[in-house]
């Protein structure tokens, strides 16, 4: 099966020595995709919304970013994309944690994103599932990023314990939603996912998508 989407080298996991993360401007991180799936987005801006600046610190703390430092002093995140881009709407000045997962000690974006690509560490598709396109076409904030229903869809079925979270593998849930948009679902949007839920259930519990990480099979009474 061909999702046209890259082989991957998994993510280093975070540092078990929490005092050696890196504190960032959330507005000064650089994205390794192009989209997001809007429905998460706004889920976990209400979560955030909930709790007080002293409460998401410490959450943040807890979910540290992958980082890639480059020589030319930027940051690339290789996750978090979806929780960061809410508190940045929520909060511009806000600043996360982070831990290396590579190290640039020379060059700028375009040698930077070269080896991202190798390790399969760039999501290149658009909105639409377009590409892969160039590696220029990333935007430079997260406040760009285009929203991808299927991202959507993909993030709901993990709420709903249809699919695993698998948290070392980059773009799982894209991964997925490539997937599916390889089958037959009524039209969607990301605020309104309900037309496609039945069906997007059906195809991800099959044994076609046993193939997938985060495979659950058939529901279990």
């Amino acid at each position: 099966m061909t999702l046209n989407l890259p082989p991957y080298e998994a993510l280093p996991p975070p540092p078990d020595d929490r005092r050696s993360l890196l504190e960032v401007p959330v507005a000064a991180l650089r994205p390794t995709q192009l989209c997001v799936g809007l429905a998460e987005v706004r889920q976990r801006q209400r979560d955030f919304a909930a709790d007080d600046a002293d409460e998401r610190r410490r959450y943040l703390r807890r979910k540290p970013v992958p980082l890639v430092q480059a020589a030319d002093g930027l940051f690339w995140m290789v996750d978090r994309h979806h929780r960061l881009r809410a508190l940045l709407e929520i909060d511009p000045g806000a600043t996360a944690w982070g831990y290396p997962v590579l190290e640039v000690p020379a060059g700028g974006p375009e040698v930077v994103l070269p080896l991202l690509a190798r390790r399969g560490w760039l999501y290149l598709h658009d909105g639409r599932g377009r590409g892969p396109l160039a590696p220029a076409s990333l935007p430079a904030g997260l406040g760009q990023l285009q929203d991808d229903p299927y991202r959507s869809l993909v993030w709901k079925l993990k709420q709903e314990g249809v699919i695993d979270a698998a948290p070392l593998i980059p773009f799982h849930e894209f991964r997925w939603g490539a997937w599916l948009r390889r089958r037959s679902l009524p039209p969607f949007q990301s605020h309104c996912l309900e037309p496609a839920l039945p069906a997007a259930r059906t195809y991800a519990r099959s044994a076609a998508a046993s193939v997938l990480a985060g495979w659950r099979g058939a529901a279990r009474d």
